[in-house]
């Protein structure tokens, strides 16, 4: 390399910028608020005053459908399609982007598009889904903002299946694109792809144990590995992978059957090359590839050089057709162990007829024996696994209709209650994965809404006990899949009442004390209408207690759900852990308490400054989890004061550490102990970016900004589930 060639001017020294991720370089531990800003408008190319929906709904729906048909059914020289058809590569990228969905957090999946950027779009696992989104080019540019890419891979998907022959459930549009990486999302510590799953399991022979949130066994998979557990066959224990996998998706047996028969009832799996002679992934190419990865030297590089899984072959004898030849296959034939063209590990039928082979993808004249992976055999071998097999093979209409309701599912799972969707093909029942909630048709003037306040202070219930339980409520809510948040009530019902976090006894006097003034009135208002406006009310009273005059915003209209609407075994992953704003952890954990406020308040939606004054607000209005003092900085308990920030800001004041997560607040001068605190409250006072925020709160001349900010947090966080309004 030449000196002129050889230097890298500036910060660009190295190839890329030393500058990127710098801080986090140079202090690993430090706290990271980048969550918090994750999807900033100024990454975002759309007009402020664009309106998605009003896009979506101005689209001619049955055009797309049909260009999608004819896109299908076609074949581009630069990528061509298996037999002619397009239906394995669509159905296989709408699966991977949807996939992705975990239920613990409800993150991941189709809802934001995210398979267009890393990690994603780099994924071993996703290999190829490149060429499907490069396919879908056309009609993307053709119809422009009035369809996202999240709602077109997802549909391309779904005409696939209706191509092949499948009656579908349904589609609904409603994805709104991101425009940057989710690089703050966690998919496991490992730095390599495919690493031993002994990393991401307390225990690597209880599968049971996969770390939480995680619901892919190895980093860059979307469920399992095809060729077994850490790529050894063994079909029993890739069951338990499925198990767990599939449960952590929210799927249950009967549908992980479905959902993986139905999967391989079309299309192939590509493995007819060397992997490791493969180019770089997506993200690492070279700009000469335009945002394709993985280039194959061998031969075209495609048709049948094609190279993704490793594993080769169809599953199934008609591989663009719906039909039950996946369960024929399975249970007609037996399997053998083998090695594909790439050397993975595979199963193939011994003594196959030659007419129940498939054909060549690329040459009609030559037929393949079919494959199955060891998750096919999983389906064959595992007892439970394999009655439900049976029965789907047995009775083929019931099979495509479990199939259906469940890529539906699949597809749409993160896209929270049916409100949300967008479009003529909306299913009209309602599904409990939706958390459907009951519809009021109520109306409150302000008069009726201010006598309603009146009741809620006037019922014996401190102000304390209605905040608690309005934000209780609330925030269960998540940004990820739209689900949780206060409409519903669901905070009455289990498992939610029961929550540690909720204090079940204090939840249970509020409730009561609630039900009474609802039979009481005139005009029923819901519950959930009730904690809302309880919280509200106490947080307009507490304001005017500080000398702030200032109407804290209620929108009526929630509506309360039963047990009946109500998926508990799903919501048990919303119980909280911890909860930052009201300074309560209920064990110890190997992350910090404050990384944990971050995940809620991302959850929450909230940005850092929303955070910020939400926790200083809920300190000084007494708050934390049963009755407790830390960070409660201020000789004027239940008044919206900003003596939070005040106090912790004051340098008369030093701060010593008194035991585990416990810290004394001392008077320099006398040596008093003043208060106590935690990490969640000191981290206000000691990270750089955070303090800035706590010192504008702190400020003489922003007592009332403080309560103005805290009121609008505050609201968005009770309105954060109000679709029906948004």
């Amino acid at each position: 390399m030449t000196e002129a060639t050889g230097k890298c001017p500036f910060h660009q020294q190295g190839g890329h910028s030393s500058a990127t991720d710098s801080n986090t370089n140079w202090w690993p531990n430090a706290l990271n608020l980048d969550i918090l800003s994750q999807h900033d408008k100024k990454t975002n190319p759309m007009d402020p005053d664009f309106d998605y929906a009003k896009a979506f709904n101005s689209l001619d729906l049955e055009a797309v459908k049909q260009d999608l048909r004819e896109l299908i059914n076609s074949s581009q020289d630069w990528w061509p399609s298996d037999w002619g058809s397009y239906i394995g590569m669509f159905v296989r990228t709408a699966w991977h982007l949807a996939g992705s969905y975990r239920k613990q957090d409800g993150r991941g999946g189709a809802n934001t598009g995210n398979q267009r950027f890393a990690p994603l779009n780099s994924w071993p696992d996703n290999v190829n889904t490149d060429k499907g989104r490069r396919l879908l080019w056309p009609i993307k540019r053709k119809y422009g903002n009035k369809i996202s890419w999240g709602d077109l891979i997802i549909l391309a998907g779904t005409v696939a299946y209706e191509e092949a022959g499948l009656k579908t459930f349904g589609f609904g549009g409603g994805r709104k694109d991101i425009w940057h990486p989710e690089k703050d999302i966690y998919w496991g510590e490992e730095r390599e792809w495919l690493a031993p799953t002994e990393n991401r399991y307390e225990n690597d022979q209880d599968r049971k144990s996969l770390e939480n949130p995680l619901a892919a066994v190895q980093m860059g998979l979307i469920y399992v590995n095809p060729e077994g557990v850490d790529g050894k066959p063994d079909p029993l224990r890739t069951a338990q992978d499925m198990r767990v996998t599939f449960d952590r998706m929210g799927m249950n047996d009967e549908e992980t059957v479905a959902l993986t028969a139905g999967g391989h009832t079309i299309g192939k799996a590509h493995g007819n090359g060397k992997a490791e002679l493969l180019g770089a992934d997506v993200e690492s190419a070279d700009v000469e590839f335009q945002g394709l990865g993985w280039h194959n030297p061998e031969g075209t590089g495609n048709a049948g050089n094609t190279m993704v899984s490793g594993l080769e072959g169809a599953w199934t004898t008609h591989p663009t057709k719906w039909d039950n030849e996946y369960f024929y296959l399975l249970f007609t034939y037996d399997w053998a162990l083998t090695k594909s063209p790439a050397g993975a590990n595979q199963w193939e039928p011994t003594n196959i007829k030659e007419e129940d082979k498939p054909v060549d993808a690329h040459n009609p004249n030559v037929r393949r024996n079919p494959m199955m992976t060891d998750a096919d055999m999983a389906l064959k071998m595992d007892p439970e696994y394999r009655e439900i097999a049976e029965r789907f093979y047995k009775d083929p209409e019931y099979f495509a209709e479990v199939f259906a309701r469940a890529w539906y599912k699949l597809t749409h799972r993160d896209m929270g209650p049916k409100s949300r969707y967008l479009g003529v093909d909306v299913p009209n029942e309602d599904l409990i994965w939706q958390d459907p909630i009951p519809s009021v048709n109520y109306v409150l003037s302000e008069a009726e809404i201010d006598e309603l306040k009146a009741k809620l202070l006037n019922s014996g219930l401190t102000s304390g006990e209605l905040i608690n339980t309005a934000w209780d409520s609330a925030r269960t809510f998540r940004g990820s899949d739209y689900r949780g948040g206060a409409n519903g009530a669901r905070i009455r019902l289990a498992p939610q009442k029961d929550w540690v976090g909720n204090e079940p006894e204090r939840l249970a006097k509020v409730l009561v004390k609630l039900e009474e003034i609802q039979a009481g009135l005139e005009k029923k208002v819901s519950i959930a209408d009730l904690i809302v406006l309880g919280g509200t009310a106490a947080v307009e009273k507490a304001a005017q207690a500080a000398g702030v005059d200032i109407k804290v915003p209620f929108l009526p209209g929630r509506g309360d759900a039963t047990q009946e609407q109500t998926d508990a075994y799903s919501f048990e992953d919303f119980e909280p852990k911890a909860d930052g704003f009201r300074n309560w952890l209920k064990d110890d954990y190997v992350v910090q308490p404050e990384e944990m406020l971050l995940d809620r308040a991302q959850l929450l939606g909230l940005t850092a400054p929303e955070m910020t004054v939400l926790v200083g607000g809920m300190r000084v209005l007494g708050t934390n989890y049963a009755g407790a003092k830390e960070g409660v900085f201020t000789d004027q308990e239940g008044v919206l004061s900003n003596d939070f920030f005040v106090n912790l800001t004051d340098m008369k004041y030093n701060w010593k550490p008194a035991g585990k997560n416990r810290y004394q607040i001392v008077d320099r001068a006398t040596g008093a102990a003043k208060w106590t605190a935690t990490r969640v409250d000191l981290v206000f006072g000691s990270n750089s970016i955070l303090r800035s925020y706590a010192e504008v709160y702190a400020q003489d001349d922003n007592k009332e900004k403080f309560v103005k900010d805290f009121v609008a947090a505050w609201t968005k966080v009770m309105n954060a589930d109000r679709f029906d309004v948004k």
